[in-house]
């Protein structure tokens, strides 16, 4: 049986859980790394992209992102091939 006029909280989601953040940055990883971008070797959340087009830059903190680009073309192709893995069930 509900009751009603009561206000349920959810105490602990995604950043409540210790292991969500790497789990996503290892499906973040992987999505990336697909579409030929590469890791920078001093920080490895930073991905870095390189054409004759353009340049792209992507940098990563636990569930936020940047990307840098010397030209909407690349932006908007990165944003749309994300876009496009992430709505996939799975990346395996």
């Amino acid at each position: 049986m509900i009751k009603k006029k009561k206000v349920y909280k959810l105490v602990r989601f995604l950043y409540g859980l210790k292991q969500v953040p790497k789990q996503l940055h290892e499906k973040f990883d992987k999505a990336v790394l697909l579409n030929v971008f590469h890791h920078n070797n001093v920080n490895k959340c930073m991905y870095s992209k390189f054409t004759k087009d353009f340049c792209v830059i992507i940098c990563l903190y636990v569930d936020d992102m940047l990307i840098f680009s010397t030209n909407m073309i690349g932006k908007v192709e990165t944003k749309r091939c994300l876009t496009y893995i992430f709505k996939m069930k799975d990346l395996s």
